[in-house]
This record gives C-alpha cells, sequence and structure tokens, in this order.
C-alpha cells in the first residue's frame, strides 16, 4: 500500500526526506510540507530541515530502530469486527505490557487473556506503548507519540493484541500522554513550536496547546487520539495527569477532545471512553461539555482519595501523602461523597483542595469513578515498589480491600498480578542514556527522602530493577496465591451476578462505622464488613436467606448477626 509524508515544519525553508539513502526534495503548502512521490509500507525514512541532521518523523507509526533511528512506514489494517463496550461500571485490569509476561511482548500477552476473562474482567487498560528511549520502562517519557514500542512487537503486533482482545469479549483501553514528552529522544522543537515557553511544568515547558500558532498542535493531539480509538480501534484512552494539561484557551484542549471522541464514536458505531487521571478532585472532569463552565467531557476519571482511604486504613501507613487518611470515617466519606478533600484542607498540599461532588448529579454517578487499591502510581512509586501484601502484611487485609473496592458502586480497576497476591513487586525502571539515567536515579533518592522513606532502593536503571518486575504466572497455582486468586474471582462472580450492583446511584450504598477499626457497607443485596483490629465487632442486621456468604478471617454467624474476631476479617453477603 502507498502512504504520502507529509510534516508541519513552519519556519523550515527546505525540507528533504531521507529515502533509500536519497534526499528527496519536499513541496511547500503553507506551513507543511509534502513528498511529492508516495512511498510503501516498510520503506524507513527521515525529515531533513534545512540540510540539518536527519530526524525521525513527529508523527512516526514506527521507529524499529527506536527514538533515534528512521521511522518505518506503517499502514492500519481494518479492525476486526467489533460491537463495542460502554467501559463506565466494567471491572478494569491495568497492566504494563513488558513486565505482564516474561517475554514482555503483545503476542505473549494475548496467551494470558483468557485468565483475565475466567477473572471476571471486561476491559483491560494498558500502560503506554508510544516508544520510548531505549528498550524498557514505564512509557510515560515517550517522545514518538505515534509509534507502537518495538521492544512489544511494534504497531501490526499491537494491532493483534487489540483484535485478539475484542474476540474474547474484552474491550481495550490504552494510556497515552499528552501532558509532556520524556527528555531524550524529542525532536519535535527542532520542526516546529510545539512548546509553550510561557507555561512551566515539572517536564520542563508544556505543550503549546495556547500559545501562537497552537492549532497545529492541538491537532496533533486530537489526530493521535483518532488513530487510537479509529484506526487501530481501542475502546477508551487513559489520558495521563491532566491537570498538568496547561491551556488557558476559551475551549481547553480536554473538552475539544471529548467533542472529536463523541463524533467519532457516531461515525464508527461505538462506544468510545475517555478516562481522565486529575488530582484537582472536581467533578467538572467528568461533567459533559457545555453543562458546567469548566466541564471537560470525560467519562470517567481515577479516584486516587479513594486508594488512599483503603491503603491507610489497612496498613496504617500516613505518612506523606496519606496523612489525611486512615481513618473509618474518612474511609466512608471517601465510598459515599467520592473525594475526601473536597474543599476543605490538604495537609499534604498546604491548602484548601478540590470541591463538593453533587451526589443527585444527572450528568455523571459513582460508575464516573474509578476506584483501586493498586496501580502502577501507587505502587511503583513507593521506594522498593512492594505491593500491599508484601513485607509480611496480613493477606487478610487485601483481601478486606478488595470486597469493599470491588462490591462497592465505582468502576473497579485491578492492577496486574493483584488478583493472586504477587509475590513480584513493581518499582519504577527506564533505560535512559548515560546523561540522564544518574539524574533519574538521584532525583527519586530526594524524593523518597522528602516522604520519609528510609534504606535502600532499586537503581531504575538496573535491568535487575525491570526483571524483578516480571510477573511470575506459575506461582497463582501456589497455596496462598491460589487463594487470593479464588477470592477475586468469587467477589467478581457476586458483582457480575446480582442486579442490585448494576445501580451506580451516588445514593445506592450506605456506610457505617462500627468501631475505629471496622466498617459496613451495604449496597442492593450485598454487605460487606471489615474489620482491621483486635477487638470484635458484631453486626446483627444482614440480609435474611442470602444466596451466598463469603468469609476470610475468623467470625462467627449466628442467624441474622456475624461477630469478626481479627484483624483483616471480612465477610461479604449476598
Amino acid at each position: 500500500m502507498t502512504n504520502q509524508l507529509t510534516v508541519w515544519a513552519p519556519a523550515a525553508t527546505k525540507v528533504q526526506t531521507l529515502l533509500d539513502r536519497q534526499l528527496f526534495d519536499m513541496t511547500r503548502d503553507g506551513e507543511w510540507w509534502t513528498l511529492p512521490q508516495p512511498v510503501e509500507d516498510g520503506q524507513r525514512y527521515q525529515f531533513v530541515l534545512d540540510d540539518g541532521d536527519p530526524l525521525p518523523d513527529p508523527r512516526s507509526r514506527y521507529q524499529p530502530e527506536g527514538v533515534h533511528g528512521p521511522s518505518q512506514v506503517y499502514t492500519p489494517h481494518t479492525p476486526a469486527p467489533w460491537q463495542g463496550m460502554d467501559l463506565k461500571g466494567r471491572v478494569l485490569y491495568e497492566m504494563h505490557i513488558g513486565t505482564f509476561t516474561e517475554q514482555g511482548t503483545f503476542a505473549s500477552a494475548i496467551d494470558h487473556l483468557d485468565d483475565l476473562v475466567e477473572l471476571g474482567v471486561e476491559a483491560v487498560e494498558v500502560m503506554p506503548v508510544a516508544q520510548i528511549p531505549g528498550t524498557r520502562g514505564w512509557g510515560y517519557d515517550g517522545v514518538d507519540l505515534y509509534a507502537t514500542q518495538n521492544t512489544y512487537g511494534g504497531p501490526a503486533a499491537f494491532q493483534r493484541f487489540i483484535d485478539a482482545a475484542h474476540s474474547k469479549g474484552l474491550g481495550v483501553i490504552l494510556d497515552v500522554v499528552y501532558n509532556h514528552l520524556g527528555p531524550e529522544g524529542n525532536y519535535l522543537a527542532s520542526f516546529g513550536p510545539y512548546f509553550n515557553h510561557d507555561h512551566a511544568t515539572p517536564w520542563g515547558d508544556a505543550v503549546n496547546f495556547d500559545g501562537d500558532d497552537n492549532k497545529p498542535v492541538r491537532q496533533f493531539v486530537i489526530d493521535n487520539a483518532h488513530q487510537w480509538l479509529v484506526e487501530y480501534g481501542v475502546d477508551g484512552l487513559r489520558l495521563d495527569a491532566v491537570h498538568a494539561l496547561v491551556d488557558d484557551s476559551d475551549t481547553h484542549i480536554l473538552a475539544e477532545l471529548s467533542t472529536s471522541v463523541a463524533q467519532w464514536s457516531q461515525e464508527v458505531s461505538r462506544p468510545l471512553t475517555l478516562i481522565a487521571e486529575s488530582d484537582l478532585n472536581n467533578a467538572d472532569m467528568v461533567t459533559p461539555v457545555g453543562a458546567t463552565q469548566g466541564a471537560r467531557g470525560m467519562t470517567m476519571q481515577w479516584d486516587d482519595d479513594i486508594h488512599h482511604c483503603l491503603h491507610a486504613f489497612f496498613t496504617g501507613e500516613t505518612h506523606g501523602y496519606y496523612c489525611d487518611f486512615g481513618s473509618a470515617e474518612t474511609l466512608v466519606k471517601a465510598f459515599t461523597k467520592v473525594f475526601v478533600h473536597d474543599g476543605g484542607w490538604s495537609s499534604f498540599r498546604g491548602q484548601n483542595w478540590g470541591a463538593p461532588v453533587d451526589v443527585h448529579s444527572s450528568h455523571y454517578d459513582a460508575a464516573s469513578f474509578i476506584s483501586f487499591i493498586q496501580d502502577h502510581d501507587q505502587v511503583g512509586n513507593r521506594a522498593t515498589g512492594d505491593r500491599l501484601g508484601h513485607n509480611g502484611a496480613d493477606p487478610h487485609l487485601q483481601a478486606a480491600a478488595a470486597a469493599l473496592y470491588l462490591l462497592g458502586p465505582f468502576t473497579p480497576m485491578i492492577f496486574m498480578g493483584e488478583e493472586w497476591a504477587a509475590s513480584t513487586p513493581f518499582p519504577f525502571f527506564s533505560d535512559l542514556g548515560l546523561e540522564l539515567g544518574p539524574t533519574v536515579t538521584t532525583g527519586r533518592r530526594q524524593e523518597f527522602a522528602k516522604m520519609g522513606w528510609q534504606g535502600e532502593f532499586p537503581d531504575p536503571q538496573s535491568r535487575d530493577t525491570f526483571e524483578s518486575a516480571k510477573l511470575n504466572w506459575a506461582e497463582r497455582s501456589e497455596h496462598d496465591h491460589a487463594d487470593m486468586l479464588d477470592w477475586y474471582q468469587r467477589l467478581l462472580d457476586i458483582r457480575s451476578s446480582l442486579p442490585g450492583l448494576k445501580d451506580t446511584s451516588l445514593t445506592s450504598t450506605t456506610m457505617e462505622v462500627l468501631s475505629p477499626d471496622a466498617v459496613v457497607m451495604r449496597r442492593p443485596g450485598v454487605t460487606v464488613i471489615t474489620n482491621r483490629g483486635d477487638d470484635p465487632v458484631t453486626v446483627s442486621d444482614l440480609p435474611s436467606n442470602p444466596s451466598s456468604t463469603l468469609v476470610r478471617g475468623h467470625q462467627e454467624i449466628m442467624g441474622d448477626s456475624v461477630t469478626l474476631t481479627c484483624p483483616g476479617c471480612v465477610v461479604v453477603v449476598a
């Protein structure tokens, strides 16, 4: 199949294409340049601006030799037939392709999709696959946003993964990063004003969404979303750290993207989803565009407050950003009011934070917010990448936390390996060059010191750190791991079988503090009681004639009452 090469380079006076070791002049049309002759799939090429060094295509779909090498022409195949999926309220599963299997490829990941279906997962959320420097990393320092990581198998392998997931009834969400680009191999500024020097971010100058000549930059992002959602066939995008998207335009880039995605959804006749990672604690993020002045139109957003409450309550950690969490009362607030910081004081931030959530709103519901007890950030940004059940923690505590969030009103998300209490950690890892690599290591050491972490931590640049994160699928059949896997499957069976749990209104859940260590959650058709402490607690008004009762830990059940007698006890009555 033939393709036409074009590139935006407004300031250049001459642009050429290096193709088959020959330079070919491109023709100019305003700020855009076009190679007159078509190119074939598989051909490698680079652009040369004003007789400079050859550079990869900003819209390259494939970088077979990495971020510094030539681009390769790739034409996506038409996605396999798929009716689509409304992802709100579905069971999501976050995965990192490079560590999901020993091989770390899309092809090997396909081999475990049936395991996820058996577990009860309904959609996979794939961490970023845009081309990154080196051979390993989390994906958030990508610099070729249209290209698919070569070590995972490239774009053709990704499309086969998407089609395979759809054939098994699984939706596919892709994590994308529009708030910054990585430092190594980032050649965008050589082509045009992709960055706005007037706005600073933790990663450097902000992406130019509101400065001079911003329209092609905004379109660069919109077209990238179109590639993944329409051309490759994914069902949704998870947008990284949207609070770091600096845009003072009349129409925020998120609102523009939301409007475009709604139009594409009609064109392809299937639901398309946008998920925001936002720490702003403002429901305007999931309010339809036009409904309020600041509405951003996202379908869902991650809710860190729910995670913080569950983690701090069941582990007792209250340092760093957990300092306002950990009590039974904050846990109840998160499950009934969505955010703990909803306009009041945030001790960690040193200011008031967030805004109240209207629990009766018609613009969003509980399923608009994603709950979890582990994710790549909350595990990987710990000094050693330790999971909830590591360091000798009682596995019943994880089981109790899982019962609350998997049967709660929100859209639940499982982090890969969590379902069997994986023994492998998930530390941060990268493969930057000799100049940037040591800087990353030093920076993380300083960051952990501020958070109060003590002791050694794995070097992000060491290959051993990356290897340590790879899941050990064989351990799923071992006793303790198999018990946790069975627990998760049974919880998800209840979730899928009870019609009352389809009620995702923010008023469908009630919670009660039984003691400083115990809470009870009631939803239509299910009651969950958990106790993290040593003192027994009793609940006497259980549902009559339950179809199933799940228990972990020591308890006494007599008639319509139950007494939980040990740390980590949990009882689910459905």
